[in-house]
């Protein structure tokens, strides 16, 4: 299989980056100098910048666009307008997540979205499928480059090159870096502060230098993919392919308050109400180490009489609460607070079922 790679490929190895596979592109996994755990650290307490460029784009334009996304998607896009997004998912007709994505509302007839990079076809050719006439669809994948600089002084550093950081939280406008025409977004995947620059891709480079060499007291630190990962999973935010999929529905993973309940229509609707009515599916609890176990996905949890009772969709060590977490799902009737046990490669670790974030967010 041959990867893609960000434009920005020849920066990460100037880096020392570790490069791994994610949604079929070749991208930073940690960097020389420190890797993830001093990059996790920086993000807490300083300021990150990741290359996400491998995030699909795609933009669904024509008269009533955002009446159509609203009709396919979860989310209730009636509850925003232009320079705002939204979280929402897209689901099958069982109520399975083929993909969350962001959806940015430019107008009423403009709408672009980020799905993760794997789904990002099936995205576009489902939405295509379903378009009315006049309603294109079409995949910029390749067309922009996206960063994401996290932190509590991200602000600051936007503020240093020229970029009014004060933009409320899930909204976007039109700036400047350079000399470069970007989207500034107040989003992100840490659980801090933070932002996420959407700029054409022959512009990216440019737009990065300035990032990382921007000045000040605190500077700012390139950081890979395996940092996002011990961030969001702090977080409590779910990756697709292990905390939703097919599988996986928003139901199951509490995700129920991106979904527009009162909508008359999206798709999935009938089977995600039927479910939560059911109310008998696992759900998505939080999992806190009581000693030293690192659970991992796809781990049986067990009750203490030994009795299986949910397995974990993500696990990793904390770097900030120095122990293992995870995000497992669970049978409905396991209450919070609950001990239980993580097969980890055959000995049975104590766990605490709490209710996530494992840390305190600031996205704010």
């Amino acid at each position: 299989m041959v990867l893609l790679r960000s434009p920005l490929h020849d920066r990460h190895l100037a880096l020392g980056a570790k490069l791994a596979e994610f949604g079929g592109w070749e991208m930073p996994l940690e960097y020389a100098g420190g890797g993830v755990l001093a990059e996790h650290k920086a993000v807490r307490e300083g300021v990150g910048v990741f290359d996400v460029s491998h995030l699909g784009k795609a933009v669904v334009r024509g008269p009533g666009a955002v009446d159509f996304v609203n009709g396919c998607f979860t989310a209730d896009l009636g509850r925003i307008g232009p320079g705002q997004a939204q979280y929402t998912m897209c689901c099958d007709a069982d109520g399975g997540v083929v993909d969350d994505l962001i959806a940015y509302v430019r107008s009423g007839d403009d709408v672009f979205l980020m799905p993760n990079a794997a789904n990002t076809a099936d995205v576009v050719s489902r939405l295509a499928a379903a378009a009315p006439a006049g309603i294109e669809v079409v995949d910029q994948h390749r067309d922009f480059a996206v960063l994401a600089v996290q932190g509590p002084q991200s602000g600051q550093v936007l503020d240093r090159l020229g970029v009014a950081a004060d933009a409320g939280y899930m909204s976007f406008a039109t700036q400047q870096i350079e000399g470069q025409a970007l989207t500034v977004c107040r989003t992100g995947y840490t659980g801090e502060r933070g932002y996420e620059l959407v700029v054409a891709a022959g512009a990216v480079l440019a737009v990065w230098d300035a990032v990382i060499e921007a000045g000040g007291p605190v500077s700012p630190r390139a950081c890979g993919l395996g940092a996002r990962d011990t961030l969001r999973t702090e977080m409590g935010y779910p990756l697709h392919g292990n905390d939703l999929s097919t599988e996986i529905s928003p139901v199951m993973a509490r995700a129920g308050w991106a979904v527009g309940w009162a909508k008359p229509a999206f798709w999935g609707k009938e089977a995600l109400e039927a479910q939560r009515a059911a109310g008998e599916v696992r759900l998505s609890r939080g999992l806190l180490a009581g000693g030293r176990g690192i659970p991992r996905p796809g781990m049986e949890v067990q009750d203490a009489g030994g009795t299986v009772i949910g397995s974990v969709t993500s696990g990793t060590f904390s770097p900030t609460l120095r122990k293992g977490i995870a995000l497992a799902l669970l049978d409905p009737d396991v209450a919070l607070d609950a001990e239980v046990f993580v097969d980890v490669r055959g000995r049975q670790e104590a766990f605490t079922v709490v209710k996530p974030p494992f840390v305190d967010p600031s996205t704010r």
